[in-house]
């Protein structure tokens, strides 16, 4: 019953036209088509674009497209049945700036052009512990972050939220190791002065934690044009 209720929301999220699945690849790079053309051909203003990676139900996504209809969004995942329920409920609601891309986010720059995205947002993403090489995976690596720097304007923000304290110490290490600036860093969002607006949305997961769990947040920024290295010490 599980895989054919999933195949059903596959079937159904092709047919939902703010939905969309670009054949891309490692050894390819073949531009998605509407790279450079986000705001003039899908949302049809000039309005920021925001992305959320890793972006798994959307609740972040619609929320902030519900809230801030003067702004644009596009939840990124790879796992299609999960980004679904996202997809659906803002086409439920008729959200007319939001959008969906499922890809890995290796592939976002074949995605965006230069200079054509204003701020990340990365929800409770997989820490990827374990052996030492899935360091390289992580969503805040200089790796991942050298990627969002062929299509953040210079000095885009970057917000973190995250429950795991080595991705959070980790990530903070990136920051330090090539001097990027921290705007707000707190290893306890719920108990401080930043827990207001958007950041007051939880996923579906948090929601289950029932603040069980303490929740990190960083927002920072990053430089279009730093070389980006990884900390001496990344363990």
């Amino acid at each position: 019953m599980a895989k054919k209720n999933k195949l059903a929301k596959f079937a159904e999220n092709k047919t939902f036209p703010h939905f969309f699945e670009p054949t891309l690849y490692y050894d390819i790079k073949e531009d998605f088509y509407l790279k450079s053309k986000w705001n003039s051909d899908f949302f049809k203003n000039n309005n920021p674009v925001f992305l959320e990676l890793g972006c798994g139900k959307g609740e972040y996504s619609v929320n902030m497209a519900k809230i801030e209809a003067d702004k644009n969004f596009i939840g990124i995942d790879i796992k299609g049945a999960r980004m679904w329920r996202g997809a659906k409920n803002a086409m439920d609601e008729n959200l007319k700036n939001i959008a969906f891309i499922r890809t890995r986010v290796e592939f976002t720059p074949l995605c965006f052009e230069k200079n054509e995205i204003d701020e990340i947002w990365i929800t409770f993403p997989d820490p990827q512990l374990g052996p030492k090489k899935r360091i390289k995976k992580r969503l805040t690596s200089a790796r991942f972050l050298s990627y969002y720097q062929n299509f953040l304007k210079d000095n885009a923000c970057i917000n973190l939220k995250t429950d795991d304290t080595t991705l959070y110490n980790y990530t903070k290490e990136v920051l330090l190791a090539n001097n990027l600036e921290i705007l707000i860093d707190t290893d306890d969002l719920y108990n401080s002065k930043h827990y207001v607006g958007i950041l007051q949305v939880k996923t579906h997961y948090e929601k289950l934690w029932n603040n069980e769990r303490t929740i990190k947040y960083l927002k920072f920024r990053l430089p279009s044009e730093s070389i980006l290295v990884d900390p001496e010490n990344d363990d």
